[in-house]
């Protein structure tokens, strides 16, 4: 079963589309987790759903809420997670687009990301697992890798249409990790967001 908060989290990818292609980079498509709870998925409350799509400007597109909404399912990761240390960075930079910019939230843009998660979703969903059970720990770094790995490896097969998306992606991902390279209270886990943090 889908974690809403996970869902939640597809804010990302609806606000950056190609981005994460699970993210945020889409890539960010799984269940947050924090280190206490490595092994749990969890769930948010509607309030927290709500919370998160009114941070956005202007009602979205029907097919941006699918992909807000149904990414989780078209990415059926189910090693790859997200600790809540990015997600949370993450979440902020999307807070921080400028209307003009979640102005390029299009139906047209979001029906293209939509189609191309559906006919590829499964495989980067392995890609996604694969590269996170074979970086090593901790769970930051097992993160940045297998994101950045998924992100490069299927970035230039997403649509066109979605370009403008992942221009938003990028701004969101290097915002994101520049800010936690040197802000993370772990000295491992800001290496491995500087590693990340010029995106791809």
């Amino acid at each position: 079963m889908a974690s809403y908060r996970s869902q939640s989290k597809i804010l990302i990818t609806a606000v950056a589309s190609a981005a994460v292609l699970a993210a945020s980079a889409q890539a960010l498509t799984a269940t947050p987790q924090s280190p206490a709870a490595a092994s749990q998925h969890q769930t948010a409350t509607p309030q927290m759903l709500n919370a998160s799509t009114q941070m956005l400007a202007a009602p979205m597109p029907p097919a941006c809420s699918e992909a807000l909404f149904k990414t989780k399912e078209k990415f059926p990761t189910t090693r790859y997670t997200v600790p809540d240390e990015p997600w949370n960075a993450l979440l902020n930079e999307v807070v921080n687009l400028t209307e003009a910019e979640q102005a390029e939230l299009t139906e047209s843009a979001c029906a293209a990301w939509n189609s191309w998660a559906t006919a590829n979703g499964p495989a980067v969903a392995r890609d996604l697992d694969t590269r996170w059970q074979n970086a090593a720990a901790p769970a930051c770094n097992k993160f940045a890798v297998a994101t950045m790995g998924s992100v490069k490896k299927y970035a230039a097969s997403v649509p066109a249409e979605t370009r403008k998306l992942e221009a938003l992606a990028k701004k969101v991902w290097q915002g994101a990790m520049t800010k936690l390279s040197t802000e993370a209270p772990d000295a491992g886990c800001r290496t491995a967001y500087n590693k990340v943090k010029v995106g791809w």
